[in-house]
């Protein structure tokens, strides 16, 4: 098992930026990608973005692409989700996720996911 657990959100104001964390623990040497998704109230979860075990591939949707910004630090077992230029359609959950294997961007393929932090952005 591999348990996530994310931090950082918070309330912002348009154009602000915002630092997600997700901390792996458990099995970790079990997932190579860790993956980023959103849900806005009434809306589907859907794909943000994801990182490979390198930390050099990675993969965004078009959405965020340019603003936003997935990293990680296996040292630490930590991904990052760098959020800037941020706008009050991103106002969502956010949730880090992770899976075994390269390139997944729907919520079923993946395998584990954190509780979800909330992100208000205000006008």
């Amino acid at each position: 098992q591999v348990q996530l657990v994310e931090s950082g959100g918070g309330l912002v104001q348009a154009g602000d930026s915002l630092r997600l964390s997700c901390a792996a623990s458990g099995r970790t040497f079990t997932v190579d990608v860790l993956g980023w998704f959103r849900q806005a109230p009434g809306k589907e979860r859907e794909f943000v973005g994801a990182i490979d075990w390198s930390g050099v591939i990675t993969d965004y949707a078009d959405s965020v692409k340019g603003r936003f910004t997935v990293g990680r630090d296996n040292a630490k077992n930590t991904a990052y989700l760098q959020m800037n230029s941020l706008k009050p359609e991103d106002t969502a959950v956010y949730y880090c996720a992770a899976v075994a294997t390269w390139r997944k961007r729907r919520t079923t393929e993946y395998t584990y996911w954190g509780q979800g932090t909330q992100v208000t952005v205000s006008e």
